[in-house]
């Protein structure tokens, strides 16, 4: 691994990558950024289980209000897509 004078560049099996900290992967603070992002993923992805049981029920029930239950597959819809993007942004970005 080479860094450049500025220390903002790392060479990684033939791949550049730039990074705005000097931290190593393991730092404590990517540690507790890590945490947060998993309790996060984890609330979001409680909640999208929540609605969706919420969804079921109602639609089992029989009579249900069209205007809440839309909503409510309007909400799991957005908490999917935070999910979503959360994983995207975990993943690094890879150039083939």
């Amino acid at each position: 691994m080479t860094s450049s004078t500025d220390g903002e560049s790392e060479e990684k099996c033939g791949l550049t990558v730039v990074s705005g900290s000097h931290a190593s992967s393991n730092s404590p603070a990517n540690d507790t950024l890590d945490k947060v992002t998993s309790g996060k993923l984890a609330v979001l992805r409680q909640q999208h289980r929540e609605l969706d049981e919420e969804i079921l029920a109602i639609i089992t029930a029989g009579a249900h209000d069209q205007l809440h239950l839309t909503r409510l597959k309007k909400r799991k819809l957005m908490l999917r897509d935070q999910i979503s993007r959360i994983e995207d942004d975990c993943v690094p970005d890879i150039i083939a």
